[in-house]
């Protein structure tokens, strides 16, 4: 059976000009068959792929053969099912996106802290430890102690530290916090920005959540529950082994077992956490698109991402036979002049 290697990686580096980076880079990802997201901004780089590992390991070559990539970490893990649908490399005003400008996450990010040495600085009843991601991803699984700050997205933490830095506040006369998110990205901001504000003892997990599943033993873990992944794994547990939550692919929200038994659950249409967020117009658009993927599926093919693909196709073919085209005019203007 095909095993597709997954590569998360991200690095704050000046790339002013990121613009120019986004061509070639997706040519490189099409040729090797990779595919996932990318996002390019002039802070750095982000995001998630997955292919043969041949085909990782050339981009990430390519990528390193920048000398300011040249650094760039990445980690590991595998899927027996391509977890992505298309390839993708955007650009961006940020690779993660808090929306206080002038966060310098390059130079100015807290301190870090190993797997390997993360359970004694969260054991630690002085420290505030505190989870960076959204709710939803927090809902899943996190690690002893953490505080879920309850954000729906990035943008709104800068908010809530402000009001927790306020008398009464879990951070007011607390210098010292750690902080952790999946991969490392958002810490490096989130600490960043800590940093501006005054908090001098700003530590963040190495690697993310990620790094330690992998590399902490499940009987030392401080860990609980699954850790959530932008991808079409959903989830995954310690060693990154496959988790138990699927997609809902009304909202993109993570569905356990329970979600599924409930009365608001229809496969594709609807769950416990949109039954009441969309149209009836958009729920029959969704149950049409439900209908396609059973059909689909019952025929042992692909349905999702498809559509992409043909039109991609498709305007591939239209460009090489203008191509052909112009060619064919080229050389019957040339043979007139002979």
């Amino acid at each position: 059976m095909t095993t597709f290697l997954i590569a998360a990686l991200y690095k704050f580096v000046h790339l002013p000009d990121f613009e120019a980076l986004q061509a070639p880079l997706l040519a490189c990802c099409e040729a090797n068959e990779v595919k996932g997201t990318l996002l390019l901004a002039e802070e750095g780089i982000n995001g998630t792929i997955a292919g043969p590992s041949y085909g990782i390991a050339a981009v990430l070559d390519y990528l390193r053969s920048d000398s300011r990539l040249a650094t760039l970490v990445h980690k590991e893990s595998s899927a027996e099912k391509m977890p992505f649908y298309r390839m993708k490399v955007k650009l961006k005003r940020e690779i993660v996106t808090m929306g206080v400008p002038n966060v310098q996450a390059e130079s100015m990010a807290g301190t870090y802290v190993a797997p390997q040495d993360w359970n004694a600085l969260i054991d630690d009843p002085d420290v505030v430890v505190v989870d960076t991601r959204n709710d939803y991803e927090v809902s899943i699984g996190t690690f002893n102690r953490a505080v879920n700050p309850q954000t729906a997205s990035f943008t709104e933490f800068p908010q809530w530290v402000k009001e927790q830095s306020a008398e009464g506040g879990l951070l007011h006369n607390k210098p010292r916090v750690a902080m952790f998110c999946t991969g490392g990205i958002r810490c490096e901001k989130s600490t960043a920005y800590m940093r501006t504000l005054g908090f001098d003892e700003v530590y963040h997990l190495e690697g993310g959540i990620l790094k330690y599943l992998e590399t902490v033993p499940a009987e030392q873990s401080r860990w609980n529950g699954e850790c959530f992944v932008f991808d079409e794994r959903v989830s995954v547990l310690h060693g990154l082994e496959p988790g138990h939550y699927e997609f809902c692919r009304a909202c993109r929200l993570p569905l356990s077992a329970d979600d599924k038994s409930s009365v608001h659950f229809i496969e594709g249409v609807s769950c416990p956490h949109c039954h009441d967020k969309h149209t009836d117009e958009q729920k029959a658009r969704f149950a049409e698109r439900q209908k396609q993927v059973e059909l689909a599926r019952q025929r042992e093919e692909r349905h999702i991402g498809v559509r992409v693909e043909v039109k991609k196709a498709a305007k591939e073919k239209a460009d090489a036979e203008a191509e052909a085209l112009r060619q064919q005019q080229l050389a019957t203007k040339k043979a007139s002049f002979k």
